[in-house]
């Protein structure tokens, strides 16, 4: 018979060094699958939390960030992209999902956060996020270097946002998760029709996922910075000639290239989101 203290300590290790759990490795306390299945997520949380607070244990504060008004900062921000990528009929059940999505990481929920998190790969996730804000050792040495995550239709961002929101620089990690919503969402969780093509409130490719985010966020402070075609080329060409994001993640020149047509379109939004869809399989013609 499997040593259950044994199994939950190596497991618990593995956990807190990967944030992985392997579901198929059964030896947690209970007597049935469901019982195992509820002490195995609480016995998990319960050892990130304590993890995390002995990391924190003994650093100063962080200094409080300003007090915004939340949710009228996130209409701000997102209002401009929702308005060009949705018809007029959708916009009020998308931007009321949208006011309430966005969740910082505070010293009074971050417990909370962490022990509700969907995923246990998310709570871990936005663990090393809290973490390294607060300058703290993170979980593991290769934790991801994250200042924002969504999962469905929440947003969770490090309090250092509130403290740079309106910058004049090209970042705004908001409307970057907030882009990730947009294909993660189904629309029917919104009361919106569904068709079998669009069950999503956008078709953006897999594999074009963080480049549509990311575009999404360095147009939204184009068009913030400027009303103009002009100024908004301008902010373009000030953005290409410096450091640009995303990295190992999504192919830098074909995300310029998105800004560039982007830039110079009627609807920027839409020039984003149709570079980042799918592309349409062409039918076999010689099919039977």
């Amino acid at each position: 018979m499997r040593d259950t203290n044994s199994f939950v300590t190596v497991e618990v290790k593995t956990y807190l060094e990967t944030g992985y759990r392997d579901p198929n490795r059964w030896g947690w306390p209970g007597s049935t699958f469901m019982e195992q299945e509820v002490n195995a997520g609480r016995i998990l949380r319960d050892a990130l939390i304590n993890a995390v607070q002995q990391r924190l244990s003994g650093l100063p504060s962080l200094p409080s960030p300003p007090a915004v008004d939340l949710v009228s900062m996130t209409r701000a921000k997102v209002m401009p992209m929702v308005i060009g990528l949705f018809t007029q009929d959708e916009r009020p059940a998308i931007m009321r999902a949208l006011e309430a999505s966005v969740i910082f990481l505070t010293p009074d929920n971050i417990e909370s956060v962490l022990r509700t998190a969907t995923w246990l790969s998310t709570s871990w996730d936005l663990a090393n996020l809290y973490l390294l804000e607060h300058q703290a050792e993170p979980l593991s040495p290769t934790a991801p270097q994250i200042v924002g995550l969504s999962e469905e239709t929440t947003c969770y961002l490090g309090l250092d946002y509130l403290r740079h929101w309106d910058d004049d620089g090209f970042d705004d990690y908001l409307v970057h998760e907030v882009a990730h919503i947009f294909h993660n969402c189904r629309r029917v969780t919104l009361g919106l029709s569904e068709t079998r093509n669009q069950r999503f409130l956008l078709n953006i490719d897999y594999s074009k996922r963080e480049t549509f985010a990311y575009a999404c966020e360095a147009y939204s402070r184009f068009v913030s910075l400027s009303a103009s075609r002009n100024g908004r080329r301008t902010a373009l060409s000030k953005h290409a000639s410096g450091r640009l994001p995303g990295e190992g993640v999504m192919n830098q020149q074909e995300y310029l290239d998105i800004l560039a047509k982007a830039v110079d379109a009627k609807n920027g939004w839409k020039s984003i989101s149709q570079a980042c869809a799918p592309v349409k399989k062409s039918p076999n013609k010689f099919a039977a």
